[in-house]
């Protein structure tokens, strides 16, 4: 393999990226900056997502770059307002060495004056999503007539999202003698018949075999009943202690029902869908990046153009209707090298569906088992333990109370101390999973198995909160005065509750809300405290009443 210095790059450009850490070429930055370089002309790129795709074309388009010429002169589209501003980030990391050259984003749900003064200053390489940039094209704010290149990054998302009007729309403004760029993770008809139209003897580049997936990413499926989908989930979740992924779903609804069980269970999770505004977006979005939210739960439509590194898996608790689909929710781990996870959830009459998936990415698929019980809590503690080298346990507090401490534990021998230690750190865990039926075998169980599944569907997670202790089986029930017609949700609640209980462990149960009002069972030990506090407390976006009922 060849390194960047052997591309034929700018010295500004290989300063920039030498910054960044670039050492070697990805196989698509190897064959396409070179040929960029040295043969202007029209290219159609097939990778995979997180292949370097942004590289391979981005280099070539600003050593191109008149930084004398303060026009736009190559555009780049793609499909979301967050693989907008990826690139555009990327872009200029890039340029940080080339003088005088702008970079400017432009998409919606953001203050479009901005984006026009931002234009008006000098831009000369617009990264823009299809409605904005049309929108800026009709209002007269934006000129495209010296582009002389223009990129379409996932190209079969845009097409998939219905933006091809508006792509029809904004290459006629453009010169018909500009270079087009084509990327795409898969080469579906449509996006076939735009490139036919667009583009002249394109130079076609593949990495890896067209509309397969990545070899990074191992593919696994496990056969449930619809009514243990949510109970295999949380299995899988709790088996990989360090996952961070994102979980599929079909519809916005699904994914508003599994996020909230997924927090009402204690994992960091929250979801996005169609029914969020943008600054609502855009605050999971930034928890999810940051690694605080462990799990993200989406539809395909909000996670289209979604970039986030080391993801561990991906989770298709539903599969998708089409393979480009799969493809692009896959695609999402697996990354720069790392090795990712692509897990669907499957009823057994989706077995013909995951076969032409298989087929068509000319992959094999493995069939996974549930994990047990055992498996679960044997790889939480086995985490722990592994963890405990990079714990410094030298600290003078400690080493000055260790002579009492070790007294107090001196009648219990070796095995004794580890199982009891083992108990109080993992009593939650070990009570909730210590009579849980094996999803993967029985087809119909006894009624005490199935009362047990029951709980695993419905219950709380173990909160993992120190300290915490157990609770009592029985409820009570609290009144509030806010309900839907407030906005209110059970993630609300929840936090409220989390909030008012700090260091305590309060179970919850059934949380209703209507219109009006709302109603949560809550754990009876707790209930006359949690109405004391909760009560004119801000709860979601107002001040609550609260009722303890009986």
């Amino acid at each position: 393999m060849s390194s960047f210095y052997e591309l034929g790059l700018a010295p500004e450009l290989l300063s920039g990226i030498s910054e960044l850490g670039f050492e070697q070429p990805m196989p698509i930055q190897e064959e396409v900056i070179p040929h960029l370089l040295n043969h202007p002309g029209d290219l159609i790129g097939l990778a995979q997502t997180g292949t370097g795709k942004t590289a391979a074309f981005g280099l070539p388009l600003l050593q191109h770059i008149d930084t004398q010429l303060k026009v736009p002169q190559a555009a780049i589209l793609c499909p979301t307002r967050e693989l907008c501003l990826q690139i555009t980030k990327e872009l200029d990391r890039y340029a940080k060495y080339l003088n005088k050259l702008s970079v400017v984003a432009v998409y919606g749900g953001a203050d479009i004056r901005r984006q026009i003064k931002s234009l008006r200053d000098g831009a000369q390489v617009v990264v823009a999503t299809p409605g904005r940039l049309l929108d800026l094209i009709r209002r007269g704010s934006i000129r495209l007539d010296e582009v002389k290149t223009v990129v379409l990054d996932e190209a079969d998302e845009m097409l998939n999202m219905g933006f091809r009007e508006e792509l029809d729309a904004i290459l006629d403004a453009m010169p018909p003698n500009r270079n087009t760029h084509l990327f795409s993770a898969t080469l579906p008809k449509e996006v076939a018949v735009l490139s036919k139209r667009y583009m002249s003897d394109p130079y076609t580049v593949t990495i890896g075999k067209r509309n397969a997936g990545s070899d990074q990413i191992d593919h696994v499926y496990y056969r449930v009943h619809p009514r243990d989908r949510y109970a295999a989930l949380r299995r899988i979740v709790d088996a990989h202690p360090t996952i961070y992924g994102i979980v599929f779903c079909r519809t916005r609804q699904d994914t508003r029902d599994v996020a909230e069980k997924l927090i009402r269970d204690g994992y960091n999770a929250d979801a996005i869908h169609g029914d969020l505004s943008q600054p609502q977006r855009d605050q999971v979005m930034n928890q999810f990046r940051k690694g605080y939210l462990q799990l993200l739960v989406a539809t395909d439509v909000a996670a289209r153009g979604i970039d986030v590194a080391d993801l561990t898996h991906v989770i298709h608790y539903h599969l998708p209707d089409d393979v480009e689909s799969y493809t692009h929710r896959s695609g999402r781990t697996g990354r720069a090298g790392n090795q990712g996870i692509s897990v669907a959830l499957i009823e057994p009459r989706e077995t013909r569906r995951l076969k032409m998936i298989e087929k068509t990415l000319s992959d094999r698929f493995k069939e996974g088992r549930i994990p047990t019980a055992k498996e679960i809590v044997s790889n939480q503690i086995q985490h722990r333990i592994s963890s405990m080298d990079q714990i410094d346990a030298d600290h003078a507090l400690l080493n000055e109370i260790l002579p009492e401490i070790t007294l107090q534990l001196n009648g219990l021998d070796r095995d004794e101390l580890i199982k009891r230690f083992v108990a109080s750190t993992y009593q939650p865990l070990l009570s909730f999973y210590e009579s849980a039926p094996d999803l993967n075998t029985a087809k119909v169980r006894s009624k005490s198995d199935r009362s047990t599944k029951s709980r695993e569907r419905n219950g709380r997670r173990p909160n993992k909160r120190d300290g915490r202790s157990g609770g009592s089986n029985s409820y009570r029930r609290l009144m509030m005065n806010i309900g839907k017609k407030d906005g209110l949700s059970p993630k609300d609640v929840i936090r409220a509750i989390n909030d008012a209980t700090i260091g305590q462990r309060v179970s919850i149960g059934n949380i209703n809300i209507e219109k009006h009002f709302s109603v949560v069972e809550v754990d009876e030990q707790f209930a006359s405290e949690l109405g004391r506090s909760l009560n004119k407390s801000r709860i979601g976006r107002r001040k609550a009443q609260v009722q303890v009922e009986g």
